[in-house]
């Protein structure tokens, strides 16, 4: 059976970590990175995950600054409050939080937040920077996955990575780390011919395709590392709902040499790796050296 790695515990590994690093940062530079978060509408679950990143944010000994707008906040409005946060000294980091109403354009929203703020790292900006080897923002999901990996695996030099999806928010991003570890790297999408046959090849399967299940034992090489950011919620015989991810786990684990499991796997790691950005979006913005 695959060892079974604990993102929930690397998560508040990373985030005890990060409260002595900002604790160290009060001390010699006298501020506390702040994150801003922004919440339109009354989206259950989006609820839920803003409540946790505001807890964790104080955990971590940061400032929270949430803002609650009411689903009929108009775009222009939005962009104005993006506005004052990008020009806020006391905001290193700006999230709003997806999804937004259907009358309000994501995209020209995440586009107007300071790429030296945009602690989620969706800013064309730093998308080009993570392509070209630069030091931009990285989005938290695919960071949190390659702390998961370096952890189980050391170096990843040399080793085939397969990534299943080619999302800008996972995928590609995934994608562009692994190559910046000097992994070989092949990326799954609708359109890959034999795609199980190419999962196979690799020592390291990373699935962001969203489709539950999906990637069985017939993809997985025997020994291979597998980091599934899948969530799906699909619903049981008897009437009630479960989460599961784009592998399936039980199947895959038999086989595989470690593995996520969903959740808590990849998904506590987001919200730290999230705090990991404001800490370093804060000290780029001021010139302050990261404390170790």
């Amino acid at each position: 059976m695959a060892d079974i790695i604990d993102g929930k515990a690397h998560a508040a590994g990373l985030r005890a970590h990060l409260a002595r690093r900002v604790a160290q940062l009060h001390a010699d530079a006298g501020f506390v990175p702040g994150l801003a978060v922004v919440l339109v509408g009354e989206d259950p679950a989006s609820q839920v995950y803003v409540r946790n990143k505001a807890a964790q944010t104080r955990e971590c000994g940061m400032q929270s600054i949430e803002h609650r707008l009411p689903a009929s906040t108009t775009q222009d409005e939005l962009l104005a409050l993006v506005a004052t946060l990008n020009a806020d000294p006391e905001v290193d980091g700006i999230l709003v939080q997806l999804p937004v109403p259907a009358h309000i354009d994501p995209e020209r929203v995440l586009l107007a937040i300071d790429p030296a703020k945009d602690v989620d790292g969706f800013h064309p900006l730093n998308a080009g920077l993570l392509a070209t080897g630069g030091s931009g923002l990285v989005p938290c999901t695919p960071l949190g996955s390659l702390m998961l990996l370096k952890d189980r695996l050391g170096s990843l030099a040399g080793l085939h990575a397969v990534v299943v999806g080619r999302s800008n928010i996972v995928g590609k991003p995934m994608a562009q780390l692994l190559l910046r570890e000097d992994c070989t790297v092949s990326v799954v999408h609708s359109r890959t011919r034999e795609p199980a046959a190419l999962c196979r090849q690799a020592d390291i399967v990373v699935a962001a395709v969203g489709r539950p299940r999906m990637i069985g034992p017939d993809w997985v090489k025997p020994g291979a590392t597998v980091i599934d950011v899948g969530i799906n919620r699909i619903a049981l015989d008897d009437g009630r709902t479960k989460l599961v991810g784009d592998v399936d786990f039980d199947a895959v684990a038999a086989l595989a040499g470690a593995i996520t499991p969903v959740p808590g796997g990849v998904g506590p790691m987001t919200i730290a790796c999230l705090l990991h950005n404001t800490l370093t979006a804060a000290c780029r913005r001021r010139g302050v050296e990261l404390p170790d």
